[in-house]
């Protein structure tokens, strides 16, 4: 059981160091398509925020332990983990390489969910806890977008909906801050997946009785993801930073901001949502207040139908892992 409990944890910091450059490294693509940021200072900052992200808050984690799979019916048998993290970093892999901005939370709670299902039938998942997390993960979406919009209109009543080189410049700086802010809400959510499932591994093994989150736990997951982000995402970031609207520093300001306030408030609800999907759902936001044509709906449409087969695609590789 010990050399088990060894392979899920390899497994899962493998999950969060992919985690990093896939999803996390997305919090600084405004920053660097405003040119607020240079690639090397903007990794630096989104490396060392989501680290301290990580290691702020634990509510998250105990959700994902807790919220997806029954721990009484699938006591000692953690392949079920192993399956799911396998399961998950594959399709990961797969939507990096075609520069997809599919989200990593999702690719997690269906392969969980799919390990679970095939281990012990519907007695093996906690539907309370699943729908909790399916209602934030949709929910989150248009609230982005609302919120993207409102900021970014509060931003146009602010400076007149005047453009200028002195205003570029003076929102670069508040982006950098925006930049910061966004960063360290993604740590606060990201990392604490990978504790989450860690947490549950030593439930279900039986070397921890209840779920609380070690300290070692925390450091090394918030290592594995600020180490994925320092390898940055470059694929997906370009995805989002430039692909479904124009942004200036203002617009960039305003998108940041959005979706950390969107990240922070899940995060304090201890509710998992996709840091991708907030993010890219805030900018269309921001874009909408120039109007539809100002969105590039060819590239929206791409994120939502990943938004839409990430879930039945995971669950399904998440099945066929554990039977393999």
């Amino acid at each position: 059981m010990c050399e088990v409990l060894v392979l899920v944890i390899c497994l899962a910091l493998a999950f969060d160091f992919i985690n990093g450059f896939h999803d996390t490294a997305n919090a600084v693509a405004t920053s660097l398509a405003t040119g607020a940021l240079t690639p090397r200072s903007a990794i630096l900052l989104a490396t060392t925020m989501n680290f301290l992200g990580a290691m702020t808050f634990t509510g998250v984690a105990l959700t994902i332990a807790e919220g997806i799979v029954d721990t009484a019916t699938l006591f000692n048998n953690p392949k079920t983990i192993s399956a799911a993290l396998l399961a998950a970093i594959v399709w990961n892999l797969l939507t990096w390489f075609g520069g997809l901005p599919s989200s990593s939370s999702h690719a997690l709670v269906g392969a969980l969910t799919g390990a679970a299902l095939a281990a012990a039938g519907l007695r093996g998942v906690n539907l309370a806890g699943l729908t909790t997390i399916f209602q934030a993960m949709a929910l989150s979406l248009p609230l982005a977008v609302t919120t993207g919009f409102v900021v970014m209109t509060v931003v146009f009543c602010l400076t007149g909906g005047r453009a200028s080189p002195r205003l570029n410049r003076r929102f670069r700086h508040w982006q950098r801050l925006a930049a910061a802010l966004q960063a360290f809400s993604h740590g606060t959510n990201d990392a604490q997946k990978t504790m989450g499932v860690i947490t549950l591994a030593l439930v279900l093994t039986g070397y921890q009785e209840s779920f609380m989150v070690p300290l070692w736990v925390k450091v090394l997951s918030a290592l594995a993801l600020a180490l994925g982000t320092s390898c940055g995402g470059w694929r997906i970031i370009r995805t989002v930073g430039r692909g479904i609207t124009h942004l200036d520093p203002p617009a960039g300001f305003a998108a940041d901001t959005g979706s950390a306030l969107v990240i922070l408030t899940a995060t304090l609800l201890g509710l998992p949502v996709s840091t991708t999907h907030v993010i890219s759902s805030s900018i269309t936001g921001v874009g909408l207040t120039r109007g539809a044509k100002a969105v590039s709906w060819s590239t929206v449409a791409r994120i939502l139908l990943a938004w839409v087969f990430t879930l039945p695609a995971t669950t399904a590789l998440g099945a066929l892992f554990y039977f393999l």
